[in-house]
């Protein structure tokens, strides 16, 4: 089944780039209109007085190649299809429309459609009387032997210092000279842990869960290894290994490239691995994490390592007026801001308690030992993130026990702790409930009530703040009968109606409140609410306890 939006196969290339001219964030973009199987993206702002730089390729790198095409970059983009480099005439029309006396410079990828068809643009246009020249990107280093590396996201540097020459007004045979010094002090290595998806392509599974392909190509070509982890700080670790080794003496600008599929978080934390690598203590300047040479939806990254010198970085840092390049960022330690906690915790004194400081480690290793079920129930019904949530919760409240730093042998103040340490901890809308569920029965004890008593007020409380009832298919479905049926019947009684809640839960195919509620009523069916379970699970904890 293809995962692609789209139209139409034959127009997805044209509809894309004009998307893309009409959302151009400074107006300086446009299609030029000439063959219909020819397309060009051009600056409007050009006036020929400078060296034209001119890159190009196939489609579905984006933002490469014409989201570069802007004051300070490129001149012009020329679009191939879909991963299809574009046609000797496409370039050929390309260099005519925007050359002019100062020559230009083609800027081309290391794949032999490329060379091919840019190169033999490049003759046509010379023998036409125009001043042309090219330099060749080959930064990929996961092929050592390749006598042909290809060319990947390192391409876009090559792009920012030869537009910046271009811009200054130097010659052709300067800024080709620049952009070749670029080519010679720039290396590239990425990974992916699922290669691209194609329209009207069956999806492909060659990459095996737990493993991630070193040096796959842009388009999806099989990688030159595989790697049997997914952890970010060991697969940072072996590519900056393989950059240094390339790469050598130096300060360096790093590139963090997302080849297209890769969420904005999992792109921060890869940053922020890189920021702890040993190239750290060489790198002056971060570009990105961002999208520059993607392979569509492919999950992976690359990084780009350029050494530096003083034109190098003036060249990266100057201005540009296009859509897809990112400001250079200095690359120094974290910040950090001294801040006092506007609310101080409840001063109480820790005690001693075997039977509290047991009930809490069989309460607490059962919520931690829930994860992975409770978490498998939420991703049908919710966000998949239950199991989780509690088990941060029972983590911090272990630790504490550990530490000795609970009032063991004091309960109303041991609910108050609890209860505040929940609402730091736990994240979401479970927290806050849990918090108001401990705290309002920690208070109610403290006024000379009996914990049923005081427990049945904290439900009362969580009911009022959070919304739900019972019969809305939430945790309360299982910890209200629980709790009526521990005050009527005593504690024994209390797990077989916690289960019968949570059971009752699986046959609600409509939730009145929670993450569920907005979630469709078929996706409910047989599934008991992860909350309602959690519950059911600590009450069996409790009567096992009360047996012993």
């Amino acid at each position: 089944m293809s995962r692609f939006f789209f139209n139409n196969r034959k127009q997805l290339i044209d509809e894309a780039i004009e998307g893309l001219v009409i959302s151009a964030p400074h107006g300086n973009l446009v299609k030029l209109d000439t063959d219909p199987a020819i397309r060009i993206v051009a600056r409007n702002d050009w006036d020929k007085s400078r060296v034209a730089v001119i890159s190009g390729g196939g489609s579905g790198h984006e933002p490469a190649h014409a989201g570069f095409v802007g004051k300070g970059m490129l001149t012009a983009a020329v679009c191939g299809d879909l991963f299809a480099s574009p046609s000797v005439d496409a370039v050929f029309n390309t260099i005519a429309a925007v050359t002019g006396e100062q020559g230009c410079l083609l800027i081309v990828k290391n794949y032999t459609g490329d060379r091919l068809n840019f190169g033999l643009a490049a003759e046509k246009a010379k023998s036409h009387g125009l001043k042309v020249e090219m330099v060749i990107v080959a930064d990929d280093i996961s092929l050592p032997e390749n006598r042909q590396p290809r060319g990947v996201a390192g391409t876009v540097l090559v792009h920012k210092i030869a537009g910046y020459a271009a811009e200054e007004g130097k010659s052709l045979a300067q800024v080709r000279a620049l952009a070749q010094q670029a080519c010679d002090n720039l290396w590239s290595l990425g990974l992916a842990m699922q290669t691209c998806h194609l329209p009207d392509y069956m999806e492909e599974t060659r990459i095996k869960d737990g493993q991630v392909e070193l040096g796959l190509g842009i388009h999806g070509e099989p990688g030159a290894s595989v790697v049997n982890t997914q952890n970010s700080k060991i697969l940072i670790d072996n590519l900056v290994k393989s950059l240094q080794h390339s790469a050598g003496k130096g300060r360096f600008a790093v590139l963090i490239n997302n080849l297209g599929g890769v969420s904005s978080l999992e792109m921060a934390l890869l940053t922020r691995e890189v920021a702890h690598s040993s190239i750290s203590e060489q790198t002056d300047w971060l570009i990105g994490p961002a999208p520059l040479v993607t392979s569509l939806d492919m999950k992976g990254f690359s990084l780009s390592v350029l050494r530096l010198n003083d034109y190098f970085v003036q060249a990266l840092n100057a201005p540009v007026e296009t859509q897809g390049w990112q400001k250079p960022v200095a690359l120094k330690p974290l910040k950090k801001l001294a801040c006092q906690p506007v609310l101080r915790q409840s001063e109480y004194k820790p005690s001693e308690n075997a039977l509290a400081a047991a009930c809490i480690t069989a309460i607490t290793d059962k919520l931690i030992g829930l994860e992975s079920r409770l978490n498998a129930l939420d991703a049908k019904v919710g966000d998949g993130d239950t199991g989780t949530t509690f088990a941060h919760g029972a983590h911090a409240i272990a630790q504490q026990l550990t530490q000795q730093q609970l009032p063991l042998n004091d309960l109303p103040q041991l609910l108050l702790c609890i209860g505040e340490r929940l609402a730091v901890v736990m994240g979401g809308s479970s927290g806050v409930l849990m918090s108001i569920f401990f705290t309002a029965a920690g208070q109610h004890l403290q006024k000379g009530s009996t914990l049923i008593e005081a427990l049945l007020n904290g439900l009362t409380q969580m009911k009022h703040y959070g919304g739900a009832d019972l019969g809305d298919r939430t945790l309360i479905d299982a910890l209200q009968p629980a709790l009526l049926s521990w005050q009527q019947h005593g504690i024994e009684a209390s797990v077989h109606a916690a289960r019968e809640g949570a059971d009752r839960t699986a046959d609600m195919h409509k939730a009145g409140a929670g993450r569920s509620s907005y979630v469709n009523k078929q996706n409910l069916v047989s599934v008991p609410d992860p909350g309602a379970v959690a519950v059911a699970e600590v009450f069996t904890v409790l009567t096992e306890l009360d047996n012993k």
